[in-house]
């Protein structure tokens, strides 16, 4: 049996009395952070010229967050899922290096609108499989990325969401997969650059899924070993791996329940050193311009995907994924907003010579895509070294958000999107989020997102 027809069993096969409590739980708190993200991912310079070209691609039928437009399925789903990545703000499973809800919840949202609604408990059920797919290809990998894998591995995610809340059965499920794997793209390039086009390479994925679900209807023989074969999604785009442990544990491994809050908006490499220096600066007292150099000691992967030098040409994508950078604003504010990554701000002289005396070091850690532990070392002009360390990031399942920081960075985040919110929609967004299994229509979430005012 193919490991399609596995995934295709296991998404077609969950139904929502199957899943445990505290995924019911994560669908409410992630599918209000994610809305409330990509409502601020809105405003993010760009998005008007790409809304002007998925404007292009079909008729108007789904709603995009924050805004008034409303574009064809796969065109909401791809500005949507831009949204919500493109402030490295949106939540993730970090042991498989996946931001899955950028993909499966614009994909899911849209083919719910395709079918003419859908409840609640049908969309938590549709976006767990969908991330037991996403995460489980991460898991799978035994080596560090090449391939933007939120992107990828998010795409397959988001095929699995749309196609149950499509009606897919499993042969044209399958199939799905196969034309998602003929479209699959996103590489690290844009990541090493620190391009804008990053978070388009997990919206092209979204799109695509949406795609693929529609073409998979048509007929067509499709391949067979999409995720196994010698040229399948894992040989190609991950390289080493190990897929059978999380085939074995679909079912009772739920990946939705493992996902981490993304508490500070940067790149999630870049947390530990921002809680650090937080966290010294609180028990110390220290202000910025007593601080000589910030050293701080992680895995390999933190080095590579956020240890670069910052740059005061580089702008807000490459900010945000600089460590020195985010550390040096922190140090600075005591704390690490929307609003550093926004603006003048980026290429303020005096961020900039305090993020020069930062400095990321691998530690030796030998796990490929470990992002934790994280050793903080601030060394003071007037001798002292502070020293910090977490085994496990702030905001992970093991230190949980509480409900008040959840709903913190939930209001912050509406208060940046590209149009005005209906006045009751942040109450109303909160209120449906804390009962999204009794949701008779989930569609009332996007028409809240894209700000219009609902009666109660």
């Amino acid at each position: 049996m193919s490991a399609a027809t596995r995934f295709a069993d296991h998404i077609l096969g969950t139904r929502f009395a199957d899943l445990p409590p505290a995924v019911v739980q994560a669908a409410r708190v992630f599918v209000l952070d994610s809305l409330g993200v990509g409502i601020a991912g809105s405003s993010v310079e760009g998005g008007e010229g790409l809304l002007g070209v998925a404007s292009g691609w079909g008729s108007p039928a789904v709603a995009v967050w924050g805004r008034s437009a409303r574009l064809a399925a796969p065109a909401a789903a791809f500005m949507n899922a831009w949204q919500m990545h493109n402030q490295e703000y949106d939540c993730l499973h970090e042991a498989a290096v996946v931001h899955a809800m950028a993909a499966v919840l614009p994909a899911a949202l849209a083919a719910a609108e395709l079918r003419g609604g859908a409840s609640g408990a049908e969309l938590i059920a549709a976006l767990a499989v969908g991330v037991d797919v996403a995460a489980g290809l991460g898991l799978a990998s035994r080596t560090g990325f090449r391939f933007f894998r939120p992107g990828t591995a998010g795409g397959f995610g988001a095929v699995a969401a749309a196609g149950r809340l499509l009606g897919l059965d499993r042969p044209a499920l399958e199939a799905a997969f196969a034309w998602q794997l003929a479209q699959t793209s996103g590489t690290m390039q844009a990541h090493t650059e620190g391009s804008p086009i990053l978070p388009v390479q997990i919206a092209f994925n979204a799109r695509a899924a949406l795609q693929s679900c529609e073409m998979a209807t048509l007929g067509f023989a499709a391949a067979r070993e999409v995720f196994e074969g010698p040229y399948g999604y894992l040989a190609l785009f991950e390289g080493a791996h190990e897929l059978e442990p999380v085939l074995a544990a679909l079912g009772s491994d739920w990946r939705l329940a493992d996902f981490s809050h993304k508490p500070f908006p940067a790149g999630r490499a870049t947390h530990g050193g921002v809680e650090g220096v937080r966290a010294l600066q609180a028990e110390h007292g220290f202000v910025a311009a007593e601080v000589a150099r910030v050293e701080v000691m992680a895995p390999p992967l933190i080095v590579r995907l956020v240890g670069r030098s910052p740059r005061l040409d580089a702008g807000a994508s490459y900010a945000r994924l600089c460590m020195a950078y985010a550390v040096a604003r922190t140090l600075q504010n005591g704390a690490l907003d929307l609003a550093d990554f926004r603006g003048a701000v980026l290429a303020d002289p005096a961020t900039h010579d305090l993020a020069s005396r930062v400095e990321t070091r691998d530690d030796g850690t030998t796990d490929p895509n470990a992002l934790a532990p994280q050793t903080v070392v601030v060394h003071l002009r007037d001798g002292r070294a502070l020293h910090w360390r977490c085994e496990t990031m702030l905001a992970h399942p093991s230190r949980p958000l509480t409900r008040d920081q959840h709903l913190e960075k939930f209001r912050r985040c509406l208060a940046f999107s590209a149009q005005p919110l209906a006045a009751n929609a942040e109450t109303r967004l909160i209120e449906t989020a804390d009962r999204l299994e009794e949701m008779a229509d989930v569609r009332l979430l996007a028409t809240l997102a894209a700000g219009r005012a609902v009666e109660a």
